[in-house]
């Protein structure tokens, strides 16, 4: 895969670039796939284990030294009002391993009330793989045994976008 680090280190007027120059900045940092996942069904968890979102989205890098672009969005997130200290914890997982902690404490209103709420995130992996990689996203109620959900209302998106490196 091309690289920038044959390129000028700086550029003047009426410079030109040779070829192999010109094909470098064409290959580097290009986004070479997209896949977008969405849902809308709701999912409910009132307990501490990690459940599934059904947000999920899976990619298979053309090269190992591409790049993932992972960019997440949970809309219609929902604290129930029945108890005032549950709250959401939420993971990225690659191939069912965690690879980022989304947030922690989310919908925490310290008051027994009802809250909706937006969650999204991005991360820039460095998977190093060819083969088919999926990303989904998991939560988990802490703090009581109160429902906190995602998709209560609406749906959520995961984007996942191939960079070349």
């Amino acid at each position: 895969m091309a690289t920038v680090t044959t390129l000028p280190a700086t550029f003047v007027s009426g410079a030109v670039l040779t070829a192999a120059q010109q094909n470098d900045l064409r290959g580097a940092f290009r986004v070479l796939q997209v896949v977008v996942g969405t849902t809308s069904t709701n999912v409910s968890n009132s307990t501490s284990d990690f459940a599934d979102t059904l947000l999920t989205a899976t990619i298979t890098p053309s090269s190992t030294s591409s790049k993932i672009l992972v960019y997440v969005v949970h809309t219609s997130c929902h604290k129930t009002a029945g108890n005032a200290s549950n709250r959401m914890n939420m993971k990225l997982q690659r191939n069912a391993v965690d690879v980022l902690i989304i947030g922690s404490d989310l919908g925490f209103t310290e008051i027994a009330q009802r809250s909706l709420f937006t969650v999204s995130s991005t991360f820039f992996d460095s998977p190093a793989s060819v083969a088919a990689l999926t990303y989904k996203t998991v939560f988990n109620s802490t703090g009581n045994t109160a429902a906190m959900s995602v998709q209560e209302s609406g749906a959520s998106t995961i984007t996942l976008m191939e960079i070349s490196a």
